[in-house]
């Protein structure tokens, strides 16, 4: 694929096409995409080589036991799982374990494996990264990063908070 960059003079109204010869990959492949599917199963089958895949595995849904790894990796128990995907407790333990998951809770667990990883980034272990994830936060008034994790606007306010001490800001 080839991206057009368009110019615009502004003294002659005159456009002109510059075609850029860099590879699409340089733009499409961004993150860690390799510890991402470490975190979301050992799955030979589930390889994610850029962003489109990542896509793909949420819509396609994926077997509840990967989800209950990811679970397991990153210290979630079943009721902190079940409060972030809006599922129920009994709901989720009724799936069986090869059974596919529904897209929403899927891509759910993906934006959790996309948080830990980018965690994991930041604090250098995804180990101090979970503490930090359960430890009450002024900067969440007064809550765990984790229970912000029931709203999307909560994924962003984590992933900003994130960004902000990865440069040293600190509330």
């Amino acid at each position: 694929m080839v991206h057009i960059f368009v110019h615009m003079s502004l003294k002659t109204k005159e456009i002109t096409h510059d075609v850029a010869s860099e590879p699409m990959v340089a733009y499409v492949t961004s993150g860690p995409v390799g510890a991402f599917y470490n975190l979301l199963g050992s799955s030979k089958s589930a390889r994610f080589s850029s962003d489109f895949d990542i896509v793909r595995f949420a819509r396609d849904g994926f077997p509840k036991r990967l989800l209950m790894a990811l679970a397991k990796k990153i210290s979630l128990n079943l009721q902190e799982l079940s409060y972030i995907l809006h599922i129920s407790e009994r709901t989720l333990q009724r799936y069986d374990d090869d059974e596919i998951i529904k897209t929403e809770y899927a891509e759910k667990a993906v934006e959790l494996a996309r948080l830990y990883t980018r965690g994991e980034e930041v604090f250098g272990t995804l180990d101090k990264f979970k503490l930090w994830m359960k430890a009450p936060s002024l900067v969440f008034n007064g809550e765990a990063p984790v229970s912000m994790l029931d709203t999307s606007a909560g994924f962003d306010m984590v992933f900003k908070e994130l960004g902000r001490i990865e440069h040293g800001i600190f509330a």
